[in-house]
């Protein structure tokens, strides 16, 4: 952590903002001394804050983009909105990364709007770390493309191969497809024809996974539409909290299973937080310039703390560059071809 980056934050961004993503910022700042932060909001939440902390400068914005309005008519409306605000300090040099826990879908505009579209992406895609059972598995699109074609799945195999490189330091990823069988014929159209576009462009492609296999950690990255992909990780989230619910059920229904609670309390803990989208602070935005990273709406200030750490990280190691390295490449050995 020895290189100075500074990160945008969304200050009003969540549902339980301003209290946490300032908590969360104060918590960031302390655990990296070469972090600078920009704090995007009103100025009676900024001001103060900014003033009692080094390395946090106040970036005073008059909107906030609510969770329900409309993500691209908010945008393009609400220009002086942390969120747009945050975005358009990477396009000026001000910021490397953006961190929100605001609105997926206005996130996502604004970072393809006023942040732009790295040259050569097709289509941006939001990643989700699994929390598998070998190691993390990034699973994308999990939302942005919800309609895709064969290519767009290509692209975001290649950007979620530099993301694990470059984040999570897996050296050799491998890359798979989410279809309902392992054949090569299994599937719809989309499923068939990305499975035929993968083995010939991605090296690194295995071949199919099905649902099950999502949590085995086995692949490193998994790709899909945005529209299966939001559905299975909101399946997962779903999942754990109710497993969860049932344990907790189970430990206090008797004398016996409350001691035995007792005894496990340490390890269960550690279990729900490895399984806690906290971990890693949120969704990171692949495709667009700079590093985005989109926070959970319901993120405590340990996940802004993570997320703000992840943030920079990926633009410490300058992941969007990598991208863009990685598809001038293939544009030009198509060209070549």
């Amino acid at each position: 952590m020895s290189e100075t980056v500074h990160i945008a934050v969304d200050a009003m961004g969540g549902d339980n903002a301003p209290s946490v993503v300032l908590e969360g910022v104060h918590q960031a700042l302390l655990d990296d001394e070469n972090l600078h932060v920009l704090l995007c909001g009103p100025a009676e939440v900024i001001e103060g804050f900014a003033a009692d902390h080094d390395r946090c400068e106040a970036v005073i914005c008059s909107e906030i983009i609510a969770m329900d309005e409309s993500p691209a008519l908010a945008v393009r409306r609400k220009k002086d909105s942390s969120i747009v605000v945050g975005c358009r300090l990477i396009k000026e040099g001000r910021a490397e990364g953006f961190f929100s826990a605001g609105s997926t879908g206005a996130c996502l505009a604004a970072a393809t709007l006023v942040t732009g579209r790295i040259p050569g992406v097709l289509r941006p895609a939001v990643g989700q770390i699994l929390p598998a059972y070998k190691k993390p598995t990034l699973l994308l699109d999990v939302g942005a493309n919800a309609d895709c074609r064969p290519d767009y799945l290509v692209q975001f195999a290649q950007m979620g191969l530099v993301y694990m490189k470059q984040i999570m330091g897996i050296d050799s990823p491998t890359v798979a497809l989410l279809n309902i069988g392992e054949e090569e014929s299994k599937g719809s159209v989309l499923a068939v024809d990305a499975h035929k576009l993968l083995k010939e462009e991605v090296p690194e492609f295995v071949g199919n996974v099905e649902g099950r296999d999502l949590l085995s950690g086995d692949v490193d990255v998994i790709v899909t539409d945005g529209f299966t992909g939001n559905v299975v990780l909101k399946a997962i989230e779903g999942n754990a909290k109710t497993f969860f619910r049932l344990i907790k059920d189970v430990f206090v229904s008797s004398l016996k299973t409350k001691l035995g609670a007792a005894l496990v309390k340490g390890d269960l803990a550690g279990l729900k937080a490895m399984l806690s989208p906290d971990t890693y602070g949120g969704a990171p935005l692949l495709g667009v310039k700079g590093a985005v990273l989109i926070g959970h709406g319901s993120s405590n200030a340990l996940a802004v703390r993570n997320g703000i750490k992840t943030t920079a990280s990926t633009a410490r190691a300058q992941v969007s560059q990598r991208i863009a390295e990685t598809i001038h490449l293939e544009e030009f050995e198509d060209a070549a071809e």
